[in-house]
This record gives C-alpha cells, structure tokens and sequence, in this order.
C-alpha cells in the first residue's frame, strides 16, 4: 500500500473512529468504574473485535450485511440485547462502583472487560458496514489482499484503541470526583440507562 495512501486512510478514519457509540460508552464506563487499566483492557478487547470484523469484510460478511436484510436483523438484534444486558447489569450491579475511604475500589478480571468489550465490538452491524463502506475504497480491486486487509484492520484498531486509551487516562480526574455513594448511584444508572438507550437504538435502526 502506497504510504500516502494510508496516510489518507488516516484521515478519513478519524472521524469514525472517535464517534461516540457503545465501544466509546463501555470505555468511560470503564473508566469511571474500574480505573485507567481496565479501561486498556477493554480497549484491547474492541481492537481485537474490530480487527476480526476487518477480515469478516475482506471475506464478504460486510457486504453480506449491506444486502441482506435478514443478516442485517439479526445481527443488529444481537448486538442490541448484548447492550441491553450491559446496561441492566450495570445499574442493578452496585458493586461496580465501591467507594471505600474515599476512594473507588471496584475490581474486575482483564480477560473479563477484555471479552466484553470484544463481544460489544463484533455485534455491532453498524461498526460492521461502516468498515465495509471505508475499506474497500483502499483496497485493490482483483479478490483479497491479505496485507492490505491486515494493514486496514490494524491500523483503524489502532485510531480507536488510542481514543479509548486517552479516555482512560483522561478519567482520572473524574473518578477523584466520584467519591460518594450518591454520586455512584447516579453514575451507575447514568451508564445503564445508555447502554440500555443504545440497545434500543440498534434495536430500531434500519441500514
């Protein structure tokens, strides 16, 4: 691949990349919850999602999702309950936010946050047909190129692992806000309530 020509991919991929949608949630969720490296954890986990689904698309499954409305539905009603579980788990899960002598103490497995944010990546179709509208534009035309998919999929999972990680070394500061119960609960049910929020949305979306 030409190297002006990834620097463009670049570009274009900024955008999409640090819009906000449920992996960006799940990383401030993180964030506030467990601390800066859990946040990398889960980070790790939609960059491996989205690497997975940048070779889906070089196979056909993006484009499989673009015509295929029963694919499309099926999967937006996967990734839609997943988001929706999320969400009631975090506001009914009071542990998620311990304050204990002032500070938040919330503990969670890497391999756990690493998993979720990965099952999170991998079932949404819109980030699926978003890849599916960019990558090909940068790729050449003749059947898979399997450096050119590579360099794709890591590089956009790069753009996004980089926006989660300055979350969560951003978050910092908020999480020395958060140090009361009350403020807790309305944290917790903030993030539910969104996760919940975004389910739904996915749940009604069209493509």
């Amino acid at each position: 691949m030409p190297f002006d020509l990834w620097l463009l991919f670049i570009a274009v991929s900024l955008l999409p990349a640090i819009s906000p949608g449920p992996a960006v949630m799940l990383a401030i969720s993180n964030t506030l919850r467990f601390g800066r490296n859990a946040t990398l954890a889960s980070a790790s986990g939609n960059m491996m999602g989205l690497i997975v689904i940048g070779y889906a698309v070089a196979f056909g499954f993006g484009a499989l999702m673009a015509t295929s409305a029963l694919a499309f539905t099926v999967m937006k009603f996967i990734g839609a309950a997943y988001l929706i579980f999320l969400g009631i788990k975090i506001w009914r899960d009071k542990s998620s936010f311990q304050v204990q002598n002032g500070a938040l103490t919330a503990r969670k497995h890497p391999a756990k946050l690493f998993l979720e944010a990965f099952l999170v990546s991998v079932t949404n179709p819109k980030a699926i047909l978003v890849i599916t509208a960019l990558f090909p534009q940068f790729m050449s035309k003749g059947g898979i190129n399997f450096l050119e998919t590579t360099i794709l999929s890591v590089t956009y999972a790069v753009l996004c692992f980089a926006n989660h990680a300055a979350i969560a070394f951003a978050g910092g500061h908020m999480r020395r806000f958060l140090t009361s119960e009350k403020r807790m609960r309305w944290v917790r049910r903030t993030t539910g309530g969104l996760f919940v929020g975004f389910g739904a949305a996915l749940a009604s979306a069209s493509r």
